[in-house]
């Protein structure tokens, strides 16, 4: 049975549940919830709660178990010598997937019949593409093991929410306290909600961390951060250096930020401070319009009307330093645009929430409106405004598609702009596009590109903080 079904059983238990354990309370109470200890409602919520949380949990771990245990025990059926046959396990891991996939597809059709399955032959000719022995057994194992967890499941969840059902609805009296129970249920499930983003980031971390440490075995840590040359080889004989991708990486974030920060902050103390509530009305949302159009629309930007308009100006037929198209000015200009509404609009909410009391008291001391912007309302907004750069910062370091589409894929360090750069964003994509054997240093590197970005970030998150409390202690 599908998991859409099996939430659909059990959210109808739920709200049985909640009428049913509603209606026994008040028969409990001879009809008068006058002597109940909580509303009617909390009873049939708490039936409710008790049939639902426990069987979505089981659902839930379930759909994440299930594909992982039968990975395992198909792994532990294929003998070594049909691996070396696939190069390795992993590729052979992904060839029976593929296959037990396309057996699913075509039996639900009706256009294979699992008859048709004796023989590599015969599910060759049905599958249309060859498939050895080894694969078409491990295949056959795979959905034998998930057609089993499926059909336990089926039964199992929908069994437990019976249970759970049955068993809360027997307890349902007039003196139960059951709002207690309901706000504690409540309680818990938005402490685990709240843990949920606490919790990724860790798991984030931690895989980042342990296939940078799997990267290192492999690849001297010395080459990688004092490398200048960054030459990729699945064949080996790689050259890992990442100085060239982090040269890159600051170069067209360093572009980016010159031309977002001083346009968002200048269009930023336009609106709060000169634009009338009309042209404001309409202005920022204009602007914050930038932020909700997707990297891909800004890197084809780059691609097609950017890029050959600085080489118009700036190519061999002009003044012979742009060869093409793609290069770290490029992306680091339409960067900057995109970059444009996270300045001016944080900025703009950081100064709004500078006390008009601070404005009052310059203006009556004969200071004008310019002086009040530069000696008052800036270095009070001071703080925000550099948590507003330093997230551009770091959405600039973080951007991929501009750069592919408009900075090239040349892993070089140079000073001239108009040539074309790679970020760390970027090779990370290269690095894990295509049939990757994880357990080569040429895969692996991305995660130690990726934890390379992390610290760099976490890096940047520090200096906001010590900014943040260096100068907020200077007005309180």
């Amino acid at each position: 049975m599908p998991a859409i079904w099996l939430l659909v059983i059990v959210l109808v238990l739920a709200v049985a549940g909640y009428v049913l354990g509603r209606a026994r309370v008040m028969r409990s109470a001879s009809g008068d919830s006058r002597i109940l200890h909580s509303l009617p409602r909390y009873y049939g919520i708490y039936v409710a709660m008790m049939t639902l949380v426990p069987a979505l949990l089981l659902l839930g771990i379930w759909l994440v178990a299930q594909p992982m245990l039968v990975n395992l025990a198909t792994r532990a059926e294929i003998p070594s010598a049909a691996v070396e046959n696939h190069i390795n396990l992993s590729l052979m891991m992904s060839e029976v997937h593929s296959t037990a996939a396309d057996i699913t597809t075509a039996v639900n059709a009706g256009t294979l019949d699992e008859g048709d399955l004796g023989t590599p032959d015969r599910a060759s000719q049905a599958l249309g593409r060859d498939i050895d022995a080894a694969t078409l057994d491990a295949a056959k194992h795979y959905r034998s093991l998930d057609r089993i967890g499926d059909m336990a499941r089926s039964v199992i969840v929908p069994l437990l929410a019976l249970l759970f059902f049955f068993y809360t609805l027997s307890r349902i009296h007039k003196d139960m306290r059951a709002r207690n129970v309901v706000e504690q249920g409540i309680k818990v499930l938005l402490v685990s909600a709240a843990s949920i983003a606490i919790l990724t980031t860790l798991g984030i971390v931690l895989s980042l961390v342990f296939n940078t440490i799997e990267f290192f075995r492999l690849y001297p840590a010395r080459d990688f951060f004092f490398g200048t040359t960054w030459a990729p080889s699945f064949g080996g004989g790689s050259q890992l250096g990442i100085l060239p991708l982090l040269w890159g990486t600051l170069y067209i974030s360093l572009i980016a930020l010159i031309v977002a920060v001083p346009i968002g902050l200048f269009a930023a103390v336009y609106l709060s401070e000169y634009a009338s509530k009309p042209v404001r009305a309409v202005a920022k949302p204009l602007l914050e319009v930038l932020a909700g159009i997707p990297t891909i629309v800004y890197g084809l930007f780059a691609l097609l009307t950017v890029g050959p308009a600085l080489q118009t100006v700036f190519g061999r037929d002009a003044l012979d330093i742009m060869p093409a198209a793609s290069s770290v000015m490029t992306a680091g200009l339409v960067m900057g645009i995109m970059l444009i509404p996270f300045v001016s609009s944080l900025s703009d909410d950081i100064i709004n929430a500078v006390p008009q009391a601070m404005r009052d008291g310059s203006y009556g001391l004969g200071a004008t409106k310019s002086e009040t912007i530069k000696q008052v309302v800036f270095p009070a907004a001071l703080p925000g405004i550099m948590g507003a750069i330093l997230l551009a910062a770091s959405r600039a370091i973080g951007e991929t598609m501009i750069v592919v589409l408009g900075a090239g894929a040349a892993a070089r360090l140079d000073v001239n702009p108009f040539e074309a750069m790679t970020t760390v964003t970027a090779k990370i994509v290269s690095q894990l596009t295509g049939d990757a054997d994880f357990a080569s240093p040429e895969a692996l590197v991305a995660f130690s590109l990726g934890m390379t970005l992390f610290v760099m970030t976490l890096a940047l998150n520090i200096v906001a903080l010590y900014i943040v409390r260096k100068y907020r202690e200077q007005y309180e």
